[in-house]
């Protein structure tokens, strides 16, 4: 039996990668010319998008239960993860100025919003297989950005490593979800259920809003 899983997501990555010049705000980072009041609004605008995309992960996973277990085990540990770094948002957030009140105060910006929304969306809507080789190709992206800002944060910024946690752990190199991904892709696959052009499209929609949220911090002042 061949496993064409890998090839796909290799394939569906490359056709999903960014433009470089899609995003104006992770190169002002990097050369230390972002605002501190932009890093506290990308701050802010996290502490909205991972409890989000955490349900929806929730969500997914259990819709994979009966008819995709391995897609459901690829959400139970993206799940995971987001609470993992919800922990380390904290301390990047205090970094940036941020107390709890400015938190409980702040008025989320639409532009950096629909990516959760539209997560939230493939939740209700799309076959969790599908999902998984959409998010797989996105995520490829976040991480390099993630990398890019951890650097910056030290070099530019002063930041702690405790500040920088939270990029730290998703620009790490994550062995566990790419096998579960693989394996997930290949049983729906398998099982002859795995919509190849609809997760491209759901994939450039992901890329497309992912766009929208850098571009809407950029011109926060």
């Amino acid at each position: 039996m061949t496993h064409p899983a890998p090839d796909l997501l290799k394939r569906t990555t490359a056709a999903l990668a960014p433009d470089p010049h899609a995003n104006p705000l992770i190169p002002r980072i990097a050369d230390g010319t972002a605002t501190r009041s932009t890093l506290a609004s990308l701050a802010l605008e996290q502490t909205w998008v991972i409890p989000a995309d955490r349900r929806a992960f929730e969500f997914l996973a259990a819709r994979g239960e009966a008819t995709d277990p391995e897609a459901a085990a690829f959400f139970t540990a993206l799940a995971e993860s987001e609470a993992l770094a919800g922990e380390r948002l904290t301390a990047f957030a205090r970094a940036c100025g941020v107390d709890e009140a400015g938190e409980t105060s702040y008025k989320p910006l639409a532009g950096c919003q629909a990516y959760p929304a539209y997560v939230a969306w493939l939740a209700l809507n799309a076959s969790p297989a599908d999902v998984v080789l959409a998010l797989t190709a996105n995520f490829s992206a976040w991480g390099g950005y993630c990398a890019t800002i951890a650097t910056a944060l030290r070099e530019r910024y002063g930041f702690t490593d405790e500040a920088c946690a939270f990029f730290d752990f998703f620009a790490q190199p994550s062995p566990e979800p790419d096998r579960l991904a693989t394996a997930a892709v290949q049983a729906a696959l398998d099982a002859g259920h795995l919509d190849e052009e609809r997760a491209l499209t759901y994939g450039r929609l992901l890329q497309n809003y992912e766009a929208m949220f850098w571009n809407t911090l950029s011109r926060v002042p």
